[in-house]
């Protein structure tokens, strides 16, 4: 089944189960603070491991201690799709705590 861009209604819906997470324009966006730089590393690493699983990569972005996501499918115009919530879910798994912002 090809994949189809979702509603804003079904977008919003589902932020609504994913704290931290926001529609910025046509991308779901996250930034993540923690401790240190080096936990901050090992998310990165942990995320990559997580899109390859799904195929479906984000933009990520380490700073010293933040990783930022930005993410939408670019096969269908760089629209929001079920593949860039469930990546988003599987962030928000990885990092329970982690002072989502």
């Amino acid at each position: 089944m090809a994949v189809q861009p979702l509603s804003q209604k079904e977008i919003e819906d589902r932020l609504a189960e994913l704290p931290g997470w926001s529609l910025d324009g046509d991308h779901l966006t996250c930034s993540y603070q923690l401790s240190s730089h080096f936990a901050a590393t090992a998310m990165v690493v942990h995320i990559a491991q997580v899109q390859e699983e799904l195929d479906h990569h984000s933009d990520l972005t380490l700073g010293y201690n933040t990783v930022a996501l930005s993410v939408n499918t670019h096969s269908v115009g760089g629209a929001v799709t079920e593949k860039d919530l469930e990546l988003a879910q599987r962030v928000a798994a990885l990092a329970p705590g982690h002072g989502a912002q």
